[in-house]
């Protein structure tokens, strides 16, 4: 599954496969006894896109008692990951609502369900920016199951790798207002240029108080590319059973430090650990050297 510059998918294949995976582990996450999260909607959008490992994950046909202890382990800490995630992104737009801002934008917004789960302000719009193919299918599939937003929920169906920001204002985007971003599970995907075009996008459309939220692969010792990490993740859902092909989505090549390259464009940055996360949200941190989670960075900014 090699990445092309012009690359595009669904939900049942390439990047878009590891969409319906996230909202496999989030529908996981959410049924746990003491949940961090609450997804309803996390499940019937796994069903809806019909790649059957996924779909017997979230409907409990996956019999974890036979699985090995590395694939019962692996999934636990995937879920985990997701959940602390999630609650992270989470929080992140509940806390910007609290401060006055009412217009978010969902970068690659895949199957999340937060312009329909979260406890948004009155006036709030929210901003689905993705593929067309993605952003077709949850439209639809939400109507069918009923669901209605708790924003006005505004879909922009546009490759990021396109000119979004035209899309995103004749959509509607007030450049005046202050905006939350979201930029969740995302960097890795992208080119190295086309990060750094991203973050450059951002900046040019955000009015003073912007807020922003994203993650990174932080500096470490370790030499493993972007194609390694992939090759990782793709390992650790094979031992679970997972049959699909998830190495080689992810783009080598030196990439911008993010917090210096946000500080430069006169964004104020807090970086955590993940490590940090879990242990605020009550999740045992996965003690292995070797784990990716180790160097991820929770990171959210300030604009101004």
């Amino acid at each position: 599954m090699t990445r092309t510059d012009q690359d595009s998918w669904d939900l049942a294949s390439s990047v878009g496969a590891t969409a319906t995976m996230v909202a496999a582990a989030r529908a996981l996450a959410s049924n746990e006894a003491s949940p961090i999260i609450n997804d309803p909607f996390a499940a019937p959008l796994v069903r809806a896109v019909g790649l059957d490992f996924f779909r017997r994950l979230v409907d409990g046909e996956v019999a974890l008692s036979e699985a090995s202890e590395d694939g019962e382990r692996n999934l636990q800490t995937e879920t985990d990951s997701i959940a602390v995630r999630t609650r992270f992104f989470d929080d992140f737009f509940l806390n910007a609502a609290r401060d006055g801002v009412r217009q978010s934008v969902i970068l690659a917004a895949g199957l999340d369900a937060r312009a329909y789960r979260l406890a948004w302000p009155s006036e709030s719009v929210v901003y689905e920016v993705d593929q067309p193919k993605v952003i077709e299918f949850k439209t639809t599939t939400m109507s069918s199951l009923g669901a209605a937003p708790t924003a006005e929920r505004r879909t922009v169906s546009i490759d990021l790798r396109e000119d979004w920001p035209a899309a995103l204002r004749s959509n509607g985007f007030d450049v005046t207002q202050p905006t939350a971003w979201s930029a969740e599970g995302l960097l890795m995907y992208l080119p190295p240029d086309a990060q750094d075009r991203l973050f450059d996008n951002i900046t040019e459309l955000s009015a003073p108080g912007s807020q922003l939220s994203t993650e990174y692969h932080g500096e470490s010792d370790s030499t493993l590319t972007m194609s390694d990490r992939a090759k990782q993740f793709s390992q650790r859902w094979a031992t679970i059973g997972c049959d699909i092909d998830l190495s080689g989505l992810f783009f080598d090549g030196e990439r911008s430090n993010v917090v210096d390259y946000l500080t430069g464009r006169g964004w104020q940055t807090s970086a955590r650990p993940r490590r940090e996360l879990f242990t605020e949200y009550g999740r045992t941190f996965p003690d292995d050297e070797t784990s990716q989670l180790r160097n991820i960075i929770a990171l959210t900014a300030t604009l101004g």
